[in-house]
């Protein structure tokens, strides 16, 4: 009997390889590990920094309803309180951010701001669909990488011979805000960053990455993400923002002219240009050495660059079809409405056309063209969307919902009450300061969101301060596209925040002096060329009855 309890361990031995021999049938008691956890550690566990946030949010929203009082309705004390539970689970991402966006969807109608069909409404509105159409029409261009060969090209274009990384850098910044005036910022910068990662691609990673590589890169994907925002600020398709002032200004002044892609490009063009030239010498002084030519130039050979786009070869006819209907939504993009004397194609059915329409509908094309691969093959299907950015749609669903709710409850009235203090500011200060508060909001809220909710309360502060609207209307709008300092300031800067490359540092370093740099490009063009354009020297006294009959 001993012999064999002797020899046992050894047939066990021979158990497969994942059991250990050495291992107990039943559970042992370790006193070092397995000791029964403490009250404390428990505590522990329960009271850990995410948690402790995930509490802050409900708790500031009870803390405003029971002891803030605005002398207003009640709504508007409810919705500073899901502002401030919202923002708080948003700037710490103690919940996952797509989540928190959805929370508007139970806050409000719990909290008496509007009913469930309501606000779940702003969820898929215009906007959201024009966003919607762009990003499967990027996914479209990532898939058949038409993106890959641009990005040959436009690094072939400007690349220069030595290798000049300013140049190289200008080139990829010029084609971003390019493409972005024409489209969504969110799509230009969805449909580029790929475009700047095949570049990037080139380039070594992990331990043999070099420093001045490492910075041209986090150069390449800032670029982008300002140039997108940029970009979008010079023409009235470019960005949501721009819609919304010139939608408020025909409604609060029916009488006025109308602002006309005409007349925004001739003013927001010149500015976009300054601000594009001041976050490229920013760009360059921050992130491209002078040695840095030299490290790059080994991964950027000219001759090896024309063999790769010779390897692509000709285009395919589904790269045709693609690019085909990439032009035919740019065109009717800008032809939906041009000006008082040609209406557009959108007179003919009464207006009720918008930019979304446009966007779905041309990427409903997509799936029914077929890419003369396969038989029966067409140019998307839906497996190739399943990578569709749902959070960002979300985020700006959130944007819309939490601005109207801001109109609606009475919150803008309290808080237009606060902006008082700018009555008294001299004419040349109107500007900057308007832009200033516009641009700290932003960081905190979407462009769109803080756009509608600050130009109302701007058009009412114009009419006590007896000036022309569109003295503090543009650069209220203008202020709210310079979200430059936070990932979550606005979804083209989340776009290039996952590529890995940049960090919130990064972001503040560079968008700091971008910030105050166009505060300055419009301090200097809204009392100059401004005035030119808009007609801001005049008007004042009869823009005030029609605001007057208008609110009436």
């Amino acid at each position: 009997m001993n012999g064999g309890d002797h020899h046992h361990p050894v047939a066990v031995g021979h158990s497969p390889p994942d059991e250990d021999p050495k291992t107990p049938l039943l559970p042992v008691q370790n006193p070092i590990q397995k000791s029964p956890p403490s009250f404390y550690s428990c505590l522990r566990s329960i009271f850990t920094a995410n948690n402790c946030f995930i509490l802050l949010g409900p708790l500031s929203c009870a803390l405003i309803c029971i002891f803030v009082d605005l002398n207003a309705p009640k709504t508007s004390r409810n919705m500073l309180a899901i502002l401030a539970w919202v923002f708080i689970w948003w700037l710490t991402e103690a919940v996952p951010m797509p989540i928190t966006s959805m929370t508007p969807l139970f806050l409000f109608p719990l909290f008496g701001i509007s009913s469930a069909d309501a606000v779940a409404q702003f969820y898929m509105d215009d906007v959201i669909a024009l966003v919607l159409g762009s990003f499967i029409l990027a996914l479209a261009v990532e898939h058949y990488n038409i993106h890959r060969r641009l990005a040959l090209n436009i690094t072939l274009l400007f690349c220069g011979d030595p290798l000049n990384p300013p140049l190289l850098l200008l080139g990829i910044c010029a084609t971003t805000a390019f493409v972005s005036m024409w489209m969504h910022n969110v799509a230009a910068a969805l449909i580029m960053m790929p475009v700047a990662s095949g570049i990037l691609q080139r380039f070594p990673v992990g331990v043999d990455k070099s420093d001045a590589t490492a910075r041209f890169c986090r150069a390449v994907v800032l670029g982008v993400i300002y140039s997108a925002a940029i970009g979008g600020m010079s023409t009235l398709t470019g960005t949501g923002v721009n819609l919304i002032l010139v939608g408020m200004w025909k409604s609060y002044f029916p009488e006025a002219n109308p602002i006309s892609f005409n007349t925004w490009f001739f003013f927001a063009f010149p500015l976009a240009l300054l601000i594009f030239f001041a976050l490229w010498g920013i760009l360059c002084l921050l992130y491209c050495s002078k040695g840095s030519g030299n490290a790059l130039s080994a991964y950027l050979d000219k001759a090896h660059l024309r063999r790769e786009l010779e390897l692509l070869g000709p285009m395919a006819f589904a790269e045709k079809m693609v690019l085909a209907v990439f032009s035919m939504l740019i065109a009717l993009w800008m032809t939906r409405s041009i000006t008082d004397d040609i209406p557009g194609w959108g007179a003919l059915f009464q207006g009720r056309a918008g930019d979304g329409t446009v966007s779905v509908m041309v990427a409903t094309l997509l799936f029914i063209i077929p890419n003369k691969k396969q038989k029966g093959e067409k140019l998307m299907d839906w497996n190739k969307c399943k990578k569709l950015p749902w959070n960002i749609i979300l985020l700006l669903g959130a944007g819309f919902a939490i601005a109207n709710g801001v109109r609606t409850s009475g919150l803008a009235d309290v808080l237009s009450a606060n902006l008082e203090f700018l009555e008294n500011a001299p004419y040349l200060a109107i500007t900057p300061v308007v832009c200033l508060i516009s641009g700290i909001i932003t960081e905190f809220t979407s462009n769109n969101a803080t756009t509608t909710l600050l130009v109302p309360l701007l058009i009412q502060l114009a009419d006590t301060m007896r000036v022309h609207p569109l003295l503090l209307m543009v650069p209220g709008a203008i202020g709210a596209q310079f979200a430059f300092l936070l990932p979550t300031s606005t979804p083209s800067n989340i776009v290039g925040f996952t590529t890995g490359h940049i960090d919130i540092t990064d972001m503040i370093k560079t968008g700091l002096p971008l910030k105050i740099a166009g505060i300055g490009a419009i301090s200097l063009l809204m009392p100059t060329l401004g005035a030119y354009v808009f007609g801001t020297n005049g008007q004042v006294q009869q823009l005030s009855g029609w605001w007057k009959c208008s609110i009436c």
